[in-house]
């Protein structure tokens, strides 16, 4: 199990130093980048990447929640994404997949709450991740949609059956609570905003959300949650 605190909501106002705590215990920094079109919210782009590279070595698990994920791949790659996630809801995926792959970084593919999970299935061998949304994107600190676990045990069940490496990754109400269902569901990467930097001990937090949704994941892998 893989933990990925989402900097949407760390300080900005103290951004590296917020996420430089950190740093030493996440397995990744999850980055979502929202255009106020695809979803109804800004957050930040390539130069917010670019200005934390510096400050860490962490893996930058990079979502693309914008319109035009094509045209802004080029930015992100060079301001230090190592992974770029992007959305089926887009149309036709491949040839994102493929620049990505080109890029050689990892290639994640995202779909909403709304999206049936058969719309994501003919690509699995072709990612590296799969993110599936607990939430409806856009807004940090929004609540847990506990229906998108079928979404998660059905993709952990095609992809056990294919032999396949992709992970199963979950952005959206992620707590300690909430980690048990996805880890039982069997989730490999949790991603939890507000639940790691609003805590008050964020360093404490990580490892909480990260052992209760390993533990559920070693017992129940594939239950109801």
């Amino acid at each position: 199990m893989l933990l990925a605190p989402s900097i949407l909501a760390a300080d900005f106002a103290n951004l590296a130093a917020s996420v430089g705590q950190i740093t030493s215990v996440a397995d990744r920094l999850h980055v979502d980048a929202m255009d106020g079109h695809f979803v109804p919210n800004l957050s930040f782009g390539p130069p917010v990447i670019a200005a934390l590279r510096p400050h860490t070595d962490a893996y930058f698990d990079t979502h693309l929640m914008i319109s035009n994920p094509a045209d802004m791949l080029d930015a992100f790659l060079k301001a230090g994404a190592d992974g770029i996630t992007f959305h089926i809801e887009l149309g036709d995926p491949r040839p994102m997949i493929d620049r990505i792959r080109a890029a050689g970084v990892d290639v994640g593919l995202s779909l909403n709450p709304d999206t049936p999970i058969d719309a994501v299935m003919p690509y699995l061998d072709a990612i590296d991740t799969l993110l599936v949304m607990s939430v409806h994107p856009g807004f940090g600190g929004q609540a847990f949609i506990p229906e998108v676990l079928d979404k998660v045990r059905a993709a952990r069940a095609e992809i056990d059956a294919r032999g396949l490496a992709t992970m199963i990754e979950v952005d959206g109400g992620v707590t300690v609570e909430t980690a048990v269902p996805c880890g039982a569901a069997g989730a490999d990467i949790l991603v939890a905003g507000s639940a790691v930097f609003h805590a008050s001990d964020p360093v404490a937090a990580v490892h909480a959300i990260r052992d209760a949704g390993a533990a559920a994941r070693a017992t129940g892998v594939h239950s109801g949650g």
